[in-house]
């Protein structure tokens, strides 16, 4: 599993994500290819390395090829240059007719969805009607394309940031002096973390905060992941106390490290019948829970209850509140992240009397220390051979042991 985890100290923009994305790896000459099937004015990816504060990154940037030939059917968006605006609808026509894979159209449309909404509420308007200035600039559309073709190029299964920083003081724009962090800025931001900066400037543009809020999945990287490639990546302006750099960091967990940290969910039941619990317990376990049991309790007056305990994968939490409280009469579900340690586990096959059987073994830093048979196996070949389950899972045993001997 690939975790992409930011930092943001000097905020983020378009260009800064651009930048972190292809400094880990992306190939900049495919990004400049693959969208040229945005039927837009020329334009080139550029990302340089540079050297800011002692510190060696890169920076990147979207530069625009002038032309004035225009043969295609946006003439009028043209008219006037980049600068003209830009509606929502023709930005959504040029991301759905290019040639682009299916999941980075889906993506781009939701970061300009969430953009365009922002802007709406701001200016009391309807979201049709909203001119996309600075975001609807070709430069902001490249931007925020090419950072999802990236993001795709990379494999991510998940995207981390802890906050985003915000400063203070006024900004200019395409409609005069705003409140800084911009308005929509700020909408887009709503319910995310942040964090107050002693910076007069616009640390965190729309395209950044609507790129970053649509892809943030987790504040951090699950437990056990392992760093394996770091980018910097500066922005255009020098901040008055720190470094205007945006750190993007690769990280990667083996697919059976998951397992060493368990979600446990548990709740208890006082007014809902055993069957009813023995329904969801069933359902709990075909839904992916690791391990699901009952415990009887006592509540207050000595009422007796059962305690249900859901030990699942934290990325399966969701899943299992919900059936938990669709299923059970609880209004309230406790949980804990908890550490265990698990033996390796394999499977190898004994042949017995009664046909063959699966023996789950656990080893240890590759010693064995336990293996059994499993009893549905055991169970199959008893009611085939018509004798007891002990008799086969006996079989099976000594089978073991002949074939460590």
């Amino acid at each position: 599993m690939k975790t992409l985890h930011f930092e943001s100290i000097g905020g983020a923009s378009g260009d800064m994500i651009l930048g972190a994305l292809v400094s880990l790896g992306v190939s900049v000459e495919e990004l400049n290819e693959e969208l040229k099937s945005l039927n837009v004015d020329p334009f080139e990816i550029v990302v340089d390395d540079v050297v800011e504060q002692g510190m060696s990154g890169v920076r990147g940037n979207v530069v625009l090829h002038e032309h004035h030939h225009h043969h295609h059917d946006h003439d009028h968006d043209h008219a006037h240059g980049h600068h003209h605006g830009r509606h929502l609808s023709t930005i959504q026509k040029l991301i759905k007719k290019s040639a682009l894979p299916e999941p980075v159209k889906f993506q781009a449309l939701e970061v300009f969805q969430r953009i365009g909404e922002a802007e709406a509420a701001i200016h009391g308007v309807d979201i049709e009607k909203i001119h996309f200035h600075e975001v609807g600039a070709m430069d902001s559309i490249v931007d925020i394309v090419g950072c999802c073709l990236a993001l795709e190029k990379l494999g991510v299964d998940e995207v981390s940031i802890r906050n985003l920083p915000q400063g203070h003081g006024t900004i200019e724009c395409a409609h005069g002096t705003y409140p800084n962090p911009a308005p929509a800025t700020l909408r887009i931001l709503e319910g995310f973390p942040v964090q107050d900066v002693d910076e007069p400037f616009e640390m965190v543009t729309p395209t950044g905060a609507a790129l970053i809020a649509t892809w943030r999945t987790a504040e951090v990287p699950i437990l056990g992941s392992r760093a394996v490639k770091t980018a910097y990546s500066f922005g255009h302006r020098k901040l008055s106390g720190r470094p205007n750099l945006l750190r993007a960091t690769l990280y990667e967990t083996a697919e059976d490290q998951t397992a060493d940290e368990v979600l446990v969910l548990e709740c208890n039941l006082d007014d809902s019948t055993p069957e009813l619990v023995g329904c969801l317990f069933d359902q709990l376990l075909e839904t992916g829970a690791l391990d699901v049991f009952t415990t009887p309790i006592q509540m207050k007056k000595q009422r007796p209850a059962i305690l249900l305990t859901v030990l699942c994968i934290p990325a399966d939490r969701e899943k299992m509140l919900d059936l938990i409280f669709r299923e059970s009469t609880t209004f309230g579900i406790r949980e804990y992240l908890s550490k265990r340690t698990v033996l390796e586990r394999s499977f190898e096959e004994v042949e017995t009397a009664f046909g063959p059987v699966r023996i789950k073994l656990g080893k240890r830093s590759g010693e064995l220390l336990t293996a059994s048979p499993e009893i549905e196996d055991c169970r199959k070949r008893a009611g085939e051979s018509g004798v007891a389950v002990l008799d086969v899972y006996r079989e099976a045993i000594k089978g073991m042991k002949e074939n460590d001997a």
